[in-house]
């Protein structure tokens, strides 16, 4: 792991809106790499092309 997750991580375990903070970046990451994949593709979410 990176010094620059190692710190996230310990900043998501330290807040008392942990669940929120990682339902949040979570979200992010899965939206960021949805996007990358369609980019790459051509094709949006259960688009066949």
């Amino acid at each position: 792991m990176t010094n620059d997750m190692m710190a996230l991580k310990g900043l998501v375990e330290k807040t008392s809106d942990s669940d929120l903070l990682r339902d949040m970046i979570s979200f992010t990451a899965e939206r960021l790499m949805a996007l990358e994949v369609s980019g790459m593709t051509g094709a949006g979410y259960h688009e066949k092309s």
